[in-house]
């Protein structure tokens, strides 16, 4: 009953591709020789995409038909058997439980068959049927059928484990719109939304799915995010602001423009990263692969040994006492437990981070998330509400300008960034003070923008974008605790800007309980002037905090701490965070489904923008690990008791195929229970 271990490897892919959305690159790659569940193939579980048509899903209830009919055969086999019926011996007896086990066994043999033909000798099909067999050759024909009927029950409930973990991803499928109501020839049309471009503009129904990425026609919309974010309130959207795929349309008739294809949408990406996951094992899981591969042919000449190896050294020796012996330790050392609960396990942890608005990108980071211990955070937007206003207008003195003149030239530099700072000043409303016409402007990462005005080169951004270009600004700026954008015109100092921003809610709880959970240090980075990143760093209580950084600055201290020994984990939320995303151990998008580098670098891309959901990956990551390694040890342990009492023919079929099953079912068991497990 060993494995064969292409054939599991195709499974556990499925377990992943099935879920993925409609498009080629997605498209299952079993291959037609798998045995149907029915059979007890193990290569198999009901293999048609969930996106598929009905004409290709299974009906579960005839599916277990041949497995009630063998169970009651069998059952009322054994009664004849034990009351010890006259007329139930002999070629009668031998024909009822042939008739009990080919509902369950027949597939598994012509599969068997099969593969043999094509040179795959080593399956768990070949070698169920020489452990069956074998019995019936004995004479044991209740424990012949007993093994393949157990067996065919472990398929079954190994199927069930599947399907459910692919459940947990369905909704994510669910929330891609069949149609979409575009705005053609001054008339709105219902098409698919695979017909719809870049540009188009998307009308939305009260109860509608978005089903493009795009932003707001409309003044404003109250939009449902939950599939997306695990948000349970509604989000006010206004005009302007980006909408997502998935959302859900709350309460009246908006209108969207798209600004990406039906394959580039939010969605379509999450279910590629879910697709993708599967692509990217655990250690644990990588060296389990290749310790089956080895294990199996070595079983396999045991069980020979053990055979005929005693008629050399047994006086007594009968060979149909030890052709039993070598059933039982084929029968038990079967490592299905093992190399199916194994990544089930990990899926298991995907399934439930993404139920909690967490996408892994692999099982590799649901290892090494567990191993972390220093986290690494940006400040604006992540640990911060990253939604600004503008406090102060304050004009430099001796400048012959209004605070109205100064914030209109601020707005007109500032509408050429999509900063979060840049988009608080854009919002402020200013009069008519001049037409402010930019012929270049500039964007500086880390420092603000650069750009010409007629002969005149005007500054907007950070202390240190004055210091490099060589501004002359009052002191006291530096002690300004609140954000800063200072403005200069020609060399000269015009006037600043204070912006505030709030620490999120709950963060510094959510830190604290990072503390307690083996986090021996927290660091902040920020391009932000210093004494408003110690005020951030002391209210929340970070360790090490860090001001004033271009992004080459934010990599230099990773590798630094990476140079330690540290396992570093960086949260980031923005384009400029990528360099550092992509260098950290474990990089984390925080709210980043609408940024492509967030999506594209990141190992781990939380769907809010909620610190505590740092906590909740660690959690499933060290409940997962530990899942796993409760497998393997429960496996090994009680597969070496059994295989022992085996070989001094202590244990029979009956304890080798309950061991098996049961060790096999427990650990499916404890992987599913992953996924219905709390974690907030």
């Amino acid at each position: 009953m060993l494995v064969d271990i292409k054939h599991k490897e195709m499974r556990e892919n499925e377990i992943i591709k099935d879920v993925g959305p409609p498009m080629a690159s997605s498209t299952s790659t079993a291959t037609t020789s798998c045995a149907p569940p029915s059979s007890g193939g193990c290569c198999c579980s009901d293999p048609s995409p969930l996106s598929s048509s009905h004409e290709h899903q299974h009906d579960h209830g005839i599916e277990y038909l041949p497995t009630v009919a063998s169970s009651v055969l069998l059952l009322s086999g054994i009664l004849l058997s034990y009351f010890e019926v006259p007329w139930f011996e002999g070629w009668i007896k031998f024909i009822w439980f042939v008739a009990a086990y080919l509902p369950v066994g027949g597939k598994v043999l012509l599969q068997a068959a099969r593969n043999i033909a094509r040179g795959d000798v080593f399956n768990e099909f070949f070698l169920m049927g020489i452990a069956t067999l074998g019995a019936f050759y004995i004479g044991e024909y209740a424990e012949g059928v007993a093994v393949m009927l157990f067996y065919v029950i472990g398929e079954h409930f190994q199927d069930s484990a599947v399907r459910k973990s692919r459940k947990s991803i369905k909704d994510l499928i669910d929330n891609r719109p069949d149609t979409a109501t575009v705005l053609r020839n001054e008339a709105f049309h219902e098409t698919h939304p695979s017909q719809v471009t870049i540009g188009e503009t998307i009308r939305l129904r009260a109860g509608d799915k978005v089903p493009l990425d795009g932003i707001l026609v409309s003044q404003d919309a109250l939009l449902k995010t939950d599939t997306l974010t695990g948000e349970a309130v509604p989000r006010s959207i206004r005009k302007g602001e980006s909408v997502l795929a998935g959302m859900v349309n709350q309460d009246k008739v908006v209108e969207i423009q798209t600004t990406a294809l039906y394959e580039d949408s939010t969605l379509s990406k999450i279910l590629r990263l879910v697709e993708e996951a599967g692509t990217r094992k655990a250690k644990t899981q990588r060296f389990i692969t290749k310790f089956a591969k080895v294990y199996t042919p070595v079983v396999v000449f045991l069980a020979v040994g053990l055979t005929f190896i005693p008629y050399l050294f047994v006086h007594n020796y009968l060979f149909e006492d030890w052709l039993y012996r070598a059933l039982v330790f084929l029968v038990i050392s079967c490592p299905c437990a093992l190399v199916v609960s194994i990544p089930l396990g990990y899926f298991g942890g995907i399934g439930a981070a993404s139920k909690n608005g967490i996408l892994f990108k692999g099982s590799n980071f649901l290892d090494l998330i567990t191993q972390v211990d220093v986290l690494v955070m940006d400040k604006t937007g992540t640990l911060t509400e990253g939604v600004f206003t503008v406090k102060e207008v304050k004009v430099a003195p001796n400048v012959s300008i209004s605070k109205d003149e100064l914030l209109h030239l601020m707005v007109a530099i500032e509408s050429h960034s999509n900063h979060p700072i840049a988009k608080a000043i854009q919002e402020v409303p200013t009069i008519n003070a001049g037409i402010h016409t930019f012929l270049e402007v500039e964007e500086l990462p880390g420092l603000g923008l650069k750009g010409t005005m007629g002969e005149k080169e005007v500054l907007a951004g950070n202390l240190r974008l004055m210091e490099e270009h060589g501004v002359a600004v009052p002191s006291q700026l530096i002690n300004v605790v609140d954000t800063l954008v200072v403005a200069a015109v020609n060399g000269e100092y015009i006037g600043h800007l204070t912006i505030a921003d709030r620490i999120k809610k709950g963060t510094r709880e959510s830190l604290e309980k990072l503390r307690r959970s083996n986090i021996k240090k927290t660091v902040m980075l920020s391009g932000d002037r210093k004494p408003v990143v110690d005020a951030v760093a002391r209210e929340l209580g970070i360790n090490d905090a860090y001001g004033e950084l271009l992004p080459q600055d934010k990599v230099s201290i990773v590798e630094g701490l990476k140079k330690q020994g540290h396992t570093v984990a960086f949260v980031g939320d923005g384009i400029n965070d990528a360099p550092v995303i992509s260098l950290a151990d474990v990089g984390i998008a925080m709210g980043g489904l609408g940024s492509d580098a967030a999506i594209e670098t990141a190992d781990v891309v939380i769907q809010n923008d909620q610190p505590a959901k740092l906590l909740t990956a660690i959690r499933i990551g060290r409940k997962t690990k530990q899942g796993v390694w409760q497998n393997i040890g429960m496996a090994f342990g009680v597969k070496a008791l059994v295989l022992i009492f085996g070989a001094f023919g202590v244990a029979s079929l009956w304890e080798a195929v309950f061991a098996d099953v049961g060790v096999a079912l427990l650990a499916i068991f404890n992987a599913m229970r992953i996924q219905n497990m709390k974690f907030e």
